[in-house]
């Protein structure tokens, strides 16, 4: 297969099909509960199976990159979060002078 076009171009070409084939194991074979794979469910019963994987591919993606830039590794669930790390942290009180 012969791809003309930006280097970016081309990576996106190939791993958009990755991505998709990802979402469709992670909603129809997983037996494992994910936070994402029930956010996908919610979203195949409103808005449809095809574009609930579409979101799911692109929600592991967005995943898959933040992990690759904070070395971080994948969460099934919210509650998995690492000791002293929260997810919306409190802003600190302003000091008082």
């Amino acid at each position: 297969m012969i791809m003309t076009g930006t280097s970016r171009d081309v990576a996106t070409a190939r791993c958009k099909p990755r991505f998709y084939e990802a979402a469709n194991a992670t909603m129809t074979r997983s037996q494992k509960h994910c936070a994402v794979k029930a956010w996908g469910l919610r979203l195949a019963a409103k808005r449809g199976h095809k574009r609930a994987l579409v979101a799911v591919a692109r929600k592991l993606a967005v995943i898959m990159h933040r992990m690759w830039l904070d070395g971080s590794e994948f969460r099934f669930a919210a509650s998995d979060q690492p000791a002293g790390k929260e997810r919306n942290p409190a802003p600190a009180a302003p000091a008082c002078a």
